[in-house]
């Protein structure tokens, strides 16, 4: 059973459908119901509650049946939500993450920067040098930004989620 509740299910849950979403997901009734039924049910708006299940169901988190009402030929969609496949979402998350990480890492490492002492920009070198070294918007003179701290975090972050 997942843990609707462990920050890291949540965060991700937040991120994905929003805080109204993770109400729903919370308060979502058992078994197949439709969306109306979970509006109803949950007290969330029905567009909200749509789109909610719209995101899981991409997402591999929610399943959808559709019936057909044999006398009026209307399409009923029943929808009941499968978060076990939440692991492997977390994973493909995890991994895009690191490899941002690695790409922003790779940037930083290969450019020098300058910053504004008013803390209104941060540029690469060659931007610098088309402002001639002075800020675009308030025109102080821009100064060398050491970025080795930065670089640091950001090689010690990327160990830390992977080896998590």
């Amino acid at each position: 059973m997942i843990d609707i509740n462990d920050p890291v299910v949540s965060g991700y849950l937040v991120r994905l459908a929003g805080e109204e979403g993770v109400e729903m997901i919370k308060n979502m009734p058992e078994g197949e119901v439709t969306d109306e039924q979970i509006a109803e049910s949950t007290g969330i708006l029905l567009n909200i509650v749509r789109r909610t299940l719209f995101i899981l169901n991409e997402n591999k988190l929610a399943v959808c049946r559709r019936e057909r009402d044999s006398s009026s030929g209307w399409l009923t969609y029943l929808w009941t939500l499968d978060l076990e496949d939440i692991g492997p979402q977390l994973m493909k998350e995890k991994k895009k993450i690191v490899r941002n990480l690695k790409t922003r890492l790779e940037f930083e490492d290969n450019n020098v920067f300058y910053i504004c002492p008013e803390g209104c920009n941060r540029m690469n070198f060659s931007k610098a040098t088309e402002c001639e070294f002075l800020c675009p918007d308030c025109g102080e003179d821009m100064m060398f930004d050491d970025n080795s701290k930065l670089t640091e975090k950001m090689k010690k972050r990327i160990i830390e989620i992977e080896t998590e």
